[in-house]
């Protein structure tokens, strides 16, 4: 049983491992046959796939072909546009090696000749200095030194009228600096020269009398000032009172008024104003009183009462410490005498150099030179055509021509440069005289050389035969600049060279 039951067991077993192999056999096909199906699916997928990308692949190297293909057409096309401008670029370069090489041996040609004609030049040179030397019996040497000094002479007198024609060019701007010279003069110099010219002193007895000269509320200082038309300065200077104002005349009316004032002690406004009005009376007359008396001295009666008054004026007007009247006769005697030594008319003399300054009376008012302004004065007032010349001459504000003006001219430098006249001290004076003549005589060529004009003016004498008028003009302008750069001085100093040539010859 049990074995029946065993293989009852075995049996059973084997058959149902039998139905399992058979059922899952029959699973296996039917999942084989789906697992065929599914690659038959991918399969044909994957073809479609491929057939795409074979495609597109295809067009893209299509396209890539065809960039390229362009791409090098256009390479080729450049390249034979190279190849073409590189074959142009050699063409002319041939061409113009061919035309440097004709050109250098054109060249060397030429040089070959210059070289055979600078040759034939030196030979016929050679032989053209011994032949003239032969006639003209010098030498090289000699007539090179001809040839110099004849180039010399000519650069002189280029060099001469360079300095003419610079000359010329600069006197066209000579007012704009000349103004800009005097007003910065005028800057440098105007406080202490005003001290000097514009102010009076009147002394006074004592300390007290400044507060009578001031008034009550300063009325009485004020009608002196209103009346006279001067600045009264009642400063801490003991026993004094100072007049300033630039008009001398009004501060001499001035000056007289506050002294009858004080020696009379009424001060108050209606007394100065009948002070100040007799102190003109007395100021006045006493201008024609001088003015007459010096006209007088010089012979001059019978002038027109306005010139008289001028004459006067001067008596009150100082220049550099000299009283104007007293160098106005003067020069009118030293003048008088120049002109009888030298037989011309010694009246003619005598008035021009009393009345070469006249102008100096009234230039505080009119604008111009004193010499200018003296001059047309004069002949305003009818005076002799030679005295005009001579006063507008006397400073060269315009050339002098004739003895008179030249008379004067003399008599005025030799009473400015008189020992004393001006403030000038007498050693520093003769200094600059010698200094002068100095400079002037270490230039070669010069003769003898003099200080005019109280040293504003040099004239140099040279030797005809070493100096020409060229050479004249350049020594001038050498001897201007030694001055410039070795002295100071006030003003301008004239530099004139006098060249003169005389021919002598005698009858037998």
């Amino acid at each position: 049983m049990t074995g029946l039951l065993v293989a009852l067991v075995a049996i059973v077993i084997a058959l149902a491992a039998v139905a399992y192999a058979i059922r899952a056999s029959r699973q296996g096909r039917v999942r084989q046959g789906r697992d065929v199906e599914q690659l038959e699916k991918s399969r044909l997928q994957i073809e479609t796939e491929r057939k795409a990308a074979e495609l597109e692949a295809k067009d893209a190297a299509l396209k890539l072909r065809t960039a390229l293909e362009e791409e090098l057409r256009e390479r080729r096309a450049e390249a034979g546009r190279q190849e073409q401008r590189v074959q142009q670029r050699e063409e002319q370069l041939d061409r113009r090696l061919d035309e440097v090489t004709s050109r250098h041996l054109a060249i060397t040609e030429r040089e070959q000749q210059l070289a055979a004609a600078q040759a034939e030049l030196e030979t016929a040179r050679a032989a053209e200095e011994q032949e003239l030397a032969r006639i003209a019996g010098l030498t090289r040497e000699e007539a090179k030194r001809e040839i110099l000094a004849g180039l010399d002479r000519e650069l002189i007198g280029e060099k001469a009228d360079r300095i003419r024609r610079a000359e010329a060019e600069l006197k066209s701007d000579v007012d704009a600096q000349s103004r800009e010279v005097l007003i910065t003069s005028i800057q440098r110099h105007a406080a202490d020269q005003t001290g000097e010219t514009s102010v009076s002193v009147v002394p006074l007895p004592n300390d007290e009398v400044k507060g009578r000269i001031i008034g009550r509320e300063g009325r009485n200082i004020r009608a002196l000032e209103a009346a006279t038309g001067v600045d009264l300065i009642i400063d801490d200077t003991p026993e004094a009172v100072i007049l300033s104002g630039f008009d001398p005349i009004r501060r001499e009316v001035a000056r007289v008024t506050l002294n009858r004032l004080l020696a009379d002690g009424r001060i108050h406004p209606a007394r100065i104003e009948e002070m100040v009005a007799k102190a003109r009376t007395e100021v006045g007359a006493r201008i024609t009183e001088e003015g007459e008396q010096a006209l007088f001295e010089m012979g001059l009666q019978g002038a027109h009462p306005e010139l008289v008054k001028l004459v006067g004026t001067l008596r009150f007007r100082y220049s550099y410490g000299q009283n104007v009247l007293a160098h106005s006769k003067e020069v009118g005697f030293l003048a008088g005498m120049i002109a009888a030594e030298l037989g011309v008319d010694e009246r003619l003399a005598k008035e021009a150099g009393m009345l070469h300054d006249i102008g100096k009376a009234v230039d505080h008012e009119v604008e111009g030179s004193h010499a200018v302004i003296g001059g047309e004065i004069l002949r305003r007032l009818g005076r002799p055509d030679a005295v005009i010349h001579a006063v507008q001459a006397h400073h060269y504000d315009i050339e002098p021509t004739g003895i008179i003006a030249f008379t004067v001219l003399s008599a005025d430098a030799i009473s400015a440069s008189r020992p004393g006249a001006r403030r000038e001290t007498l050693s520093s004076y003769i200094k600059r005289l010698e200094k002068l003549e100095e400079i002037a005589n270490n230039f070669e060529g010069v003769e003898r050389s003099f200080a005019l004009q109280a040293g504003r003016e040099v004239r140099i004498m040279v030797k005809p035969d070493r100096i020409d008028d060229a050479q004249a003009t350049v020594l001038a302008r050498d001897i201007v600049r030694r001055i410039e750069g070795e002295m100071s001085y006030p003003g301008t100093i004239k530099v004139t060279v006098v060249r003169e040539t005389r021919a002598v010859d005698y009858a037998k």
